[in-house]
């Protein structure tokens, strides 16, 4: 098997690793492993190749990948789920909110909830904010 053709198996593995962590590293280390490969075909030694590999890689590492991870997260806006997407919602205190006790109804559902330390407790029937989620339980203050 000619070897510049291990190279470029190289950079198919490097690529199919690629396709499953989306972090842009492995394919910068492909492109390198391109580069060796195509200065072999070029009549390079193996060592040049390796340098030459190494270079490229480093390369694309340090100046490519940077700029394309910022223009591929800053395509559009986050859009938070599950817990996340609850904080800052309003909600309706069911019973007594302390530090230690207390349930509101928040999108519907009946959560458990404190307020947070050392804050005065939330009487029943008041609207208030969930400020974070906790495990399964809302911390909440009234609402200003």
């Amino acid at each position: 098997m000619d070897d510049s053709l291990w190279w470029f198996v190289g950079a198919m593995a490097l690529g199919i690793v690629e396709v499953f962590t989306l972090d842009l590293t492995f394919a910068m280390l492909a492109g390198g492993a391109l580069a060796g490969g195509l200065a072999v075909m070029l009549g390079a030694p193996w060592w040049l190749a390796l340098i030459i590999a190494c270079a490229v890689a480093a390369l694309l590492l340090f100046s490519l990948r940077p700029y394309l991870l910022r223009a591929l997260r800053g395509r559009g806006e986050v859009i938070e789920t599950n817990t996340a997407a609850l904080v800052g919602k309003p909600a309706r205190t069911l019973d007594r909110v302390s530090e230690t006790a207390g349930r509101v109804k928040l999108g519907g559902e009946v959560w458990s909830a404190r307020t947070l330390d050392d804050a005065e407790p939330i009487e029943e029937g008041i609207e208030v904010t969930v400020l974070e989620i906790r495990g399964a339980t809302a911390i909440v203050a009234p609402e200003k």
